[in-house]
């Protein structure tokens, strides 16, 4: 949807202070409450603007019916507001006292990052899309969901004999997997599905992660801020941490570009 179209409805809907927060952000889950409940007032509000109204509305026999859940749809959109990349690069980390530099003029050498949790990454290598952020406060909803154990589907196992169905895992006697298991998609979320099961178990871990020089000769988003990949390795190596035993190694790959970080 257009930029422009979502600043049109974002400055409406923000002219209802039931729809505000005290910094004077719009807050989506008010007015999607209000949606379900087809307020009145906000329905005259959408009403009002002529592309709003043909929009979120449908003329049947003379009359306009309100579209909730095309509303709702782009109200809860990933790239509207409160899950918006932009919304918190500019609102987490530049504060003072809980006060964000434009209400007190000064400047605040901080991570802006730092609380977040970096979802992005490319489905291809050719795509530079920019990495998603979820605040741990704003949008923890969102991460729960990110880091609940997920359903792992297309297992196949490869022996001798060739290619088998897979109906159930070799267990050791306190329940451990004892297979080698390859492991396709997104690791991050990976590794949050096996905390559990390999929590404490692990000899040894080996990461070879982007290098952040900004060559993307091999198959990983290798332009991070830098920022950015410091977020992004935190979270993995916290998450591969639970899983290491306490006389357990982990190895990192990795060059001087980023080596001395890597390490604190």
């Amino acid at each position: 949807m257009p930029k422009s179209f979502h600043n049109k409805l974002t400055e409406l809907l923000k002219t209802d202070p039931r729809f505000v927060d005290e910094s004077g952000e719009l807050v989506a889950a008010a007015v999607i409450d209000r949606a379900w409940q087809i307020d009145h007032n906000l329905v005259r509000l959408l009403l009002k603007n002529a592309d709003l109204k043909a929009k979120f509305f449908d003329e049947i026999d003379g009359h306009w019916v309100f579209n909730i859940n095309a509303f709702i749809d782009c109200i809860s959109d990933r790239n509207f507001l409160d899950n918006s990349h932009t919304r918190f690069r500019n609102r987490i980390g530049l504060n003072i006292d809980g006060k964000f530099l434009h209400e007190r003029g000064e400047v605040s050498l901080v991570w802006p990052f730092k609380d977040c949790v970096l979802e992005g990454g490319q489905t291809k290598d050719e795509e530079n899309r920019k990495e998603v952020f979820l605040n741990e406060i704003l949008a923890q909803d969102e991460i729960d969901r990110l880091f609940n154990p997920k359903v792992l589907t297309g297992w196949k196992r490869f022996t001798v004999d060739g290619e088998q169905e897979v109906t159930e895992f070799r267990l050791d006697k306190d329940g451990t997997i004892r297979e080698n298991l390859t492991i396709k998609g997104n690791y991050l979320l990976a590794l949050h599905t096996l905390k559990q099961r390999f929590r404490g178990k692990v000899k040894l871990i080996y990461i070879d992660p982007p290098y952040n020089t900004g060559n993307d000769s091999f198959g990983y988003h290798d332009r991070f801020n830098h920022s950015s990949w410091l977020t992004f390795m935190k979270n993995r190596l916290a998450a591969a941490r639970e899983s290491l035993r306490d006389d357990g190694v982990m190895f990192v790959q990795c060059d001087d570009n980023e080596q001395a970080y890597v390490k604190v």
